[in-house]
């Protein structure tokens, strides 16, 4: 009998995966076997070095983009057999994203950004829902900002909309992507206690990719990703912590390419 998510306790997971881009002598892999699961109720934070796979690894998570070989998860549902149709829907309404450049809609004011996911369903939000969506508007102080339009709020403002906006339909998961990237240290700050808030009181699963060690220290769990692997595993760390382990790691990784050089200069002469 086949294990599933569910029994493992994952919102989401990937087994063996691998993408690669290019062909021939000139093929890039971005992500190298890769099998790691997303805890339900959790907060992970996704770290690595540029081009170490991190966005990668998220986007086929949340079925932005397909792998070249494995298999992925969105709670029991095997999303890399399904058409791009059947991922629309289920990412429509199962998963929650907030972007580093807030994605909202420039015509649309605060609730109507809001409201999107459930207007793209062809739907209004059932009592329940809006009682839900009341409690965040409530919970991130959007109340006087409702009519407001996105060029009329501040970039914490905004982030806090794309929140709301990603919470709104109580997805089994969030995809953070660099969510605190485009804005000032207060407001990153709120927004990922927002996030972290959104994990413990409401049993979101909440998977943030980052570069960002102290946006990483809101996470209830730091996965290190380097040249399309996973390198570490660790349960919440300090901002400290993760900035020494990142700084080993590239202290190491200069070390290992300065002896690659050493040794391949001495081959060739």
């Amino acid at each position: 009998m086949e294990i599933t998510s569910t029994d493992l306790g994952l919102a989401a997971r990937v087994q063996q995966l691998t993408k690669t881009f290019g062909a021939g002598a000139g093929v890039v892999r971005a992500l190298d076997a890769v099998s790691i699961g997303i805890r339900r109720g959790e907060f992970t934070a996704i770290m690595g070095p540029s081009g170490s796979g991190k966005s990668t690894l998220m986007h086929i998570m949340a079925g932005l983009d397909a792998p070249t070989s494995g298999r992925a998860w969105i709670g029991d549902t095997d999303i890399t057999e399904l058409s791009d149709l059947e991922l629309t829907i289920l990412r429509r309404r199962r998963v929650g994203f907030v972007f580093q450049a807030f994605n909202l809609v420039p015509t649309l004011d605060a609730i109507g950004n809001i409201l999107l996911p459930f207007d793209l369903d062809g739907r209004r939000p059932s009592a329940l829902e809006r009682a839900r969506i009341d409690g965040l508007v409530e919970t991130l102080g959007l109340g006087g900002r409702l009519n407001h339009r996105p060029h009329q709020l501040s970039g914490g403002q905004q982030q806090r909309v794309a929140i709301a906006r990603a919470l709104a339909t109580a997805p089994d998961l969030v995809f953070a992507d660099e969510p605190t990237g485009n804005l000032d240290s207060r407001s990153g700050r709120e927004v990922l206690s927002l996030l972290a808030a959104a994990s413990r009181d409401h049993g979101q699963s909440i998977a943030m990719v980052t570069h960002d060690p102290v946006a990483a220290s809101h996470a209830d769990r730091v996965v290190f990703l380097g040249d399309g692997r996973i390198v570490a595993d660790k349960p919440r760390q300090s901002a400290e912590e993760i900035s020494a382990y990142m700084l080993a790691s590239e202290l190491g990784a200069a070390a290992s390419a300065t002896a690659a050089s050493a040794t391949a200069a001495a081959v060739a002469s």
